[in-house]
Formats: C-alpha cells, sequence, structure tokens
C-alpha cells in the first residue's frame, strides 16, 4: 500500500514569496523514473516526460493542477499524492490512478531513495511507529469504527456475497471471487482440523459473520464471534437468525483482551492488522490462555516480506487508522514468549492482489451508486486505496500469512497432506448439498 503521513511546511528565502517547486519535483522524477514511462502535465501546460529504456516497465500520464500540490508532493509526497487525487488536484491523463500508481510502485521498488521526502518520512514513520499503534481497547474500537461501521451496502456493492473482507484462495487462479472466497474458508477450516462435530471455536474479528456461519452449517461447529464494529455485529446476528443458526453461532461486542472463557479452535482473518506491534504479545498471551490443551489456532493477516517497516500515512489517515502490517520476524518471538508452538506457515504471494483487482473492478462497476451513498471524493478516496493496495500485493513486498498454533505438537497430524485431503472432501460433499438441493 502507498506510503504517506502529514507535513506542513513552507519554505521562503529572505521572507520573498514561496521556493518554486517546479524545478524540484522535476529534478526528483528524472532520478526517480527509471523505469517505464511517465508524462507529467504542469499547471502551466507544459508537458515532462520522464522514461527509462523502451518496454522497461508500465506508462501513465497525470496532470498537476496547481503549484500547492507540486510544493506538497516535493515535501510531503506519501500524504499529498493520494489527498491530491481525492481532490481533484492531481488526475490521471489517458489512463487511470492504477496506472499512475504502478509506475510510481515500480520505480520505487528499485531506487527506494529516489524521492527524499518519501525515505525521510518512511524512516521517521518507523521509529515512532508504536506510537503510533498503541491501541488499547477504546482506541481499537474508534479505529474499527473509522472503517468498518461504513453504509453496509457499500460493501455489498464489490464484496463477494458472503461479505468476506479478506484475502481470498486462488487454487487454480482463474476463480470467481465467489469461488476464491469460498476456497479460502475451506483452506482455513482444513487447518483447523475440524474433525468431529460440536467443537467450539472462537473467531476473533469475525466481519460480517460468514466465516462463522460456514464452520456451523458445513462443519458442525459451535461458534461463537467477537468485533468491534456495531455495523458488522448487527449484520451477523442477523444472518445468523436467518439461516435458523442462532443456537449454534453467536456474535459480541467484545475485545480480545476481554476473553476468559477455553475454546477448542480459535481463528482470526484480517483482525490482526489491527492489534499493533505493541499489542501482540498480549494478542498471542489471550489466545494461549483461551485455546484448550489439544486445541488449534488459526492466524490469517497480512504481513511484509521485506522486513519491518511502517504504516502507509496515507492508508493510517484515512482508511486503517492505528493498522500495521508485520514481517513474520515481528510476529513469531511473541508467538515464542506465550508458549504456543507454530506447527504451519504458509505465505499466499499474489492471492491478494488477484482479490483485489475483483474488487477494484466491481467498485468501478458500482461507482454511480456508491456516490450516491457518499460523494465524488469518497469514491476517488477508495478507487486509491483499492489500487494502491493490489499494487502493494502485486509490486511491492506484501503477502498475506497463515500461522497454525497448537500448545500440543501432536494436535495436529505430522505433515501437510492432510489439509489438501480435507479440502477435496468438502468440495465433494459440498457437490453432494448441491446437488440434493437442485432436486
Amino acid at each position: 500500500m502507498p506510503r504517506r503521513t502529514s507535513v506542513s511546511l513552507s519554505i521562503e528565502f529572505n521572507g520573498v514569496g514561496g521556493v518554486r517547486m517546479e524545478p524540484v519535483l522535476d529534478a526528483i522524477l528524472r532520478r526517480l523514473i527509471t523505469r517505464g514511462r511517465l508524462t507529467v502535465s504542469w499547471p502551466d501546460g507544459r508537458f515532462t516526460t520522464y522514461a527509462g529504456p523502451p518496454d522497461s516497465g508500465p506508462e501513465a500520464g497525470l496532470s498537476l493542477r496547481d503549484r500547492r500540490t507540486i510544493r506538497r508532493l516535493v515535501l510531503d509526497p506519501l500524504l499529498a499524492f493520494g489527498e491530491a487525487y481525492m481532490d481533484g488536484t492531481m488526475a490521471p491523463v489517458d489512463c487511470g490512478i492504477y496506472e499512475v500508481l504502478d509506475v510510481f510502485a515500480v520505480n520505487m521498488m528499485a531506487n527506494e531513495r529516489g524521492h527524499p521526502g518519501a525515505y525521510i518520512r518512511a524512516v521517521i514513520d518507523t521509529i515512532k511507529r508504536r506510537i503510533d499503534q498503541y491501541n488499547p481497547a477504546p482506541r481499537a474500537q474508534r479505529n474499527v469504527a473509522h472503517h468498518y461501521d461504513l453504509n453496509g451496502r457499500l460493501y455489498s456493492l464489490f464484496l463477494d456475497r458472503d461479505r468476506q473482507y479478506s484475502c481470498a484462495y486462488f487454487p487454480r487462479g482463474d476463480e470467481t471471487l465467489e469461488e476464491a472466497q469460498a476456497a479460502k474458508k475451506r483452506h482455513i477450516a482444513a487447518k483447523l482440523c475440524l474433525d468431529r462435530p460440536g467443537l467450539h471455536v472462537l473467531d476473533i474479528g469475525c466481519g460480517w459473520g460468514g466465516l462463522a456461519l460456514t464452520l456451523a452449517r458445513d462443519h458442525g461447529a459451535r461458534v461463537t464471534g467477537i468485533t468491534l464494529s456495531a455495523e458488522q455485529l448487527t449484520e451477523a446476528r442477523a444472518r445468523a437468525a436467518a439461516e435458523g443458526l442462532p443456537d449454534r453461532v453467536s456474535f459480541e461486542m467484545l475485545d480480545y483482551r476481554a476473553l476468559t472463557q477455553r475454546f477448542d479452535r480459535i481463528v482470526s482473518v484480517g483482525m490482526f492488522e489491527h492489534v499493533g506491534v505493541v499489542h501482540y504479545r498480549a494478542f498471542f498471551d489471550t489466545v494461549a490462555r483461551c485455546l484448550e490443551p489439544d486445541g488449534v489456532a488459526l492466524l490469517h493477516a497480512i504481513g511484509r516480506s521485506g522486513g519491518p517497516g511502517s504504516t502507509n500515512p496515507w492508508i493510517a489517515k484515512y482508511i486503517f487508522p492505528g493498522a500495521y502490517c508485520p514481517a513474520l520476524s515481528e510476529v513469531l518471538p511473541p508467538i515464542e514468549a506465550s508458549r504456543l508452538v507454530a506447527t504451519d506457515i504458509e505465505i499466499l504471494r499474489l492471492h491478494y492482489a488477484e482479490t483485489l483487482r475483483h474488487w477494484r473492478r466491481r467498485f468501478a462497476a458500482n461507482r454511480d451508486t456508491i456516490g450516491a451513498l457518499y460523494d465524488e471524493r469518497f469514491c476517488r478516496m477508495f478507487e486509491f486505496y483499492l489500487a494502491g493496495s493490489e499494487i502493494s500485493f502485486r509490486r511491492e513486498d506484501n503477502m498475506v500469512f497463515q500461522i497454525q498454533l497448537v500448545h500440543r505438537q501432536a494436535a495436529v497430524p505430522l505433515t501437510r497432506d492432510y489439509i489438501a485431503d480435507t479440502e477435496r472432501r468438502m468440495v465433494r460433499a459440498s457437490a453432494r448439498r448441491e446437488a440434493v438441493e437442485s432436486k
């Protein structure tokens, strides 16, 4: 995801007017763009093309419409770029925002220090990230509400029918979004080793309830889902009632740190990104405390393969305040300290890029309807978020990890063969159910 944060600065010489920033930004772009091609339209009508060797990368064009935007792109690029797109003072030319971000991502990965302002901001944010990610329960709930308590119809317009708002799983690569999200749930269920009915499962960060309902309906589990989103809680409870499952699935407004009950299985999908590095020990201590001695837990979360870093400041301000996607080197030490045993770690590489491609296209297809729910600036904000997120998985170092955790090493089979075997059985069982229901 693109990286941005807010700094309000102005530069003057001898108290006389502001320094012209066009030459400064021009010099930065000449140094930065060494692959592909970027054509910039300046406020005075001039055009400049920055390019690497032919066929060396993607191509895009953009228009910079005022000098204040240029100044901010020099001084604070990681926040200013997204805000300029939201405000309409920077606009793609003969392309979309995805293509513009793609050019910058390819070149930033090739030349991290190509923009000095971006490099300095990343260093500063990394230093202060423990403060930014301090998420006690009240602040965590406010952060969750910022994104997940938006109008529920918004999410129905770009997610799959089950409203799975996390990385789908593409075993072949050509699945529909609905097929890939169903495959994701099967993959998780297989790793939870739901080998007998009646197991009590805890779902930390249950979203709109899709996974919890699937585990109860298709695997005979009893499920307790917890969330900090009022909108998601209401929808999840309504879905459980509509499916006739309220006796087997319950949803509660509860912070994970308040849990005291023990469970046979624990799963958390797409929630760990909101915990914050300061609280990792508390999270895994909670899992250890609440997991039965012979239990199995599975953590599914976004991570980064390039080592510890900081959250994109634009994402932190507008999309996910308090969030952070960690490197495995930051996750494994608190797991070890909690005395849990990691029995399986899987890295899903391009699966989230494909998921976001589906979401981005569905959002575009429903843009007019979403604009009626909110406004043009909101639509641009979400477009920037979805495009930047897809590129972060496709071009940069974001990935998804799944970590299976136990107390006892014998709690899961000796080899990973059981995962694929279980998924094949699930597919056959699903086909039989569909055949019966179609008669």
